[in-house]
């Protein structure tokens, strides 16, 4: 019961992904096909609005709820981002679907995407079979 404001934060982003339009399949291969600037303004703003907030989280040594100290690690260029983003980006282009709106596509209905959240699952399982001998 102490964890059910968790299921309402998760059910007021649903909404917000569905009405923006941000499960539409048609918005996404729309902005894969560099054929409107949508997605490309709802993804800059999310950058924007969490690069402001570390900002002001390291600035002002701001903690979380309980009171701990929220540490951010710096991180050092590696490839193998480069090459997880160009297959996930690969997946989300070919699918229509990123793992975030793919529960709000199927709640919204379009239960074809359970065959995509298999196979994010099964890419899982994959990679955390494949971990060891992947770059880090």
């Amino acid at each position: 019961m102490k964890n059910i404001k968790y299921l309402f934060i998760g059910l007021l982003f649903g909404i917000v992904l569905v009405k923006s339009q941000v499960v539409s399949w048609f918005r996404i291969q729309e902005m894969f096909r560099l054929q409107a600037f949508h997605m490309y303004g709802i993804i800059g703003s999310a950058i924007i609005v969490a690069l402001l907030f570390i900002l002001l989280i390291k600035r002002f040594n701001i903690k979380t709820l309980s009171g701990e100290q929220v540490i951010i690690p710096t991180k050092k260029f590696n490839w193998g981002n480069v090459y997880g983003g160009l297959i996930f980006g690969l997946g989300w282009a070919i699918t229509g679907a990123c793992p975030g709106p793919l529960f709000a596509q199927i709640g919204g209905g379009f239960l074809v995407i359970g065959v995509t959240l298999l196979s994010a699952i099964a890419g899982t399982w994959v990679y955390g079979l494949l971990r060891d001998k992947l770059p880090h």
